[in-house]
């Protein structure tokens, strides 16, 4: 087996060429001076002189050498510690010095380059992350959760503070960190149940894979094409059907009013009517029907309008407590109960909040009166989200899939506008709001979850 080479004192080899290269010649100036000179003074003199120029000589070498290298070192040791801002100067242009110069203070120059355009990249990919509408999460070897973005709070409901160091089954993840990469799922994730695209990839860190979790919700993005379709036909169906109504209804109204004039209906008992005929009274009422229906039909799709016309939420601070207070007291058939809750400020347009409560609250009621039961209704604070709760007493729901579906109703006198057009407010204000049966209990549970801060993408 070779011996490794043994490394060298390059200062202290270099002080002993130089003594060793200089021997010579100061043996030669001694002998030659000792020879030639009668003087014994000063033949002790010269010989003294040359020894220590030449010991002086050897040792100023090595100094040059040891300090030359310390710089080096000294820079060398700056660019580890990330310090790229200190530069080598002063070596004679020409010289090897001058060259190692020159390569240290290009390696910090592209250091200090590189770490740069790294830190302008990790703010650019942090921002990113922040702002994409999909949920990241990222895991280590062990399954524990390193990172999660601002999708990814929201989704769970939980800030990243309580998150970080969770296990992936903690969030049901785990079946997603193996199999196959790329899935559709249906499930419930943060108390909303909805279709998911999830994907997995892995990255290494410290020289270790780690896992990475990307989930987009595509039930948010089907449910705006549905609700952008629903309001193409319903603005397609308002126009063609007004165009119809309103003569309709005119043409209805003016018929009668000549029948009546000419059979001298409402003209008094002093008019004689001046036409009879067979079956009158059913031609009027015949006609008082279309008039009435035409009226029902146009407001049906002026209800229906609202679907298409929902104004941009106006958001402002409003104080929950009261607001729950008035709403409960609006509904006059039951006697709605509510178990209160902290006195939130959120930020939310007023009108629009107050009529998607309206109407849930108005769904419950009319679900607890066929079974004569309750409603009652809570909200709390979770995580800088309002969740509101209500729980009726009715017979529960057979199918939950259709119910926020424009035109479908359970109701024999439901117009199918009430759910759509409250989950169309829930998610104008960053929010979602489900109905599902309750679970032990006879009746459904509704809620709404908006932030208490205004939404990014409201």
């Amino acid at each position: 087996m070779p011996s490794r080479p043994r490394a060298r004192n390059l200062e202290l080899t270099l002080t002993w060429l130089v003594i060793v290269g200089g021997l010579p010649g100061v043996v030669a100036s001694v002998t030659l001076a000792w020879y030639f000179i009668t003087e014994p003074e000063l033949k002790w003199t010269i010989a003294v002189i040359v020894v220590l120029t030449w010991i002086i000589a050897a040792s100023v070498a090595g100094q040059i050498v040891m300090r030359s290298l310390q710089l080096v070192t000294n820079l060398l040791g700056a660019l580890r510690e990330g310090d790229y801002s200190v530069r080598g100067l002063g070596a004679p242009a020409g010289s090897s010095m001058h060259g190692v110069m020159r390569e240290v203070n290009d390696l910090g120059t592209t250091l200090q380059r590189q770490r740069t355009e790294a830190v302008e990249s990790t703010a650019l990919l942090t921002h990113v992350m922040e702002e994409i509408g999909v949920a990241v999460f990222a895991f280590d070897p062990a399954e524990k959760l390193l990172l999660v973005n601002k999708a990814g709070e929201q989704l769970l409901g939980k800030p990243e503070v309580e998150m970080i160091g969770c296990s992936a089954e903690d969030f049901g993840f785990g079946e997603y960190l193996a199999g196959d990469p790329r899935r559709l799922v249906e499930r419930t994730i943060g108390g909303r149940r909805g279709r998911f695209e999830i994907r997995r990839a892995s990255f290494y860190r410290e020289g270790r894979p780690h896992h990475l979790i990307v989930m987009a919700d595509l039930s948010q993005a089907l449910r705006e094409e549905e609700q952008a379709a629903w309001q193409r036909i319903v603005r397609v169906l308002s126009h063609e059907i007004n165009n119809s109504l309103t003569p309709i209804k005119s043409i209805a109204h003016s018929i009668k009013r000549i029948i009546e004039r000419a059979a001298g209906v409402g003209m008094g008992d002093t008019v004689e009517p001046s036409v009879k005929f067979e079956r009158q009274d059913e031609v009027l009422q015949g006609l008082s029907l279309i008039e009435e229906r035409s009226g029902a039909l146009g407001r049906f799709l002026r209800a229906y309008a609202q679907l298409a016309r929902l104004p941009k939420p106006q958001p402002k601070p409003i104080s929950i407590s009261p607001l729950m207070g008035r709403i409960v007291e609006l509904e006059n058939r039951l006697a709605v109960k509510s178990t209160g809750g902290p006195n939130l400020t959120v930020v939310a347009d007023g009108d629009q909040l107050e009529q998607l409560l309206i109407n849930i609250i108005r769904n419950a009621v009319d679900a607890s009166l066929e079974t004569k039961g309750g409603v009652t209704v809570g909200w709390r604070s979770v995580n800088d989200w309002l969740e509101v709760t209500i729980d009726d007493e009715g017979k529960g729901l057979p199918d939950t899939s259709n119910l926020f579906v424009p035109f479908f109703t359970t109701k024999p006198n439901g117009s199918g506008i009430g759910l759509a057009l409250s989950r169309q407010i829930a998610e104008a204000h960053g929010g979602t709001i489900s109905l599902e049966n309750r679970v032990g209990a006879a009746g459904c549970r509704a809620m709404l979850r908006i932030p208490t801060r205004p939404a990014a993408a409201a």
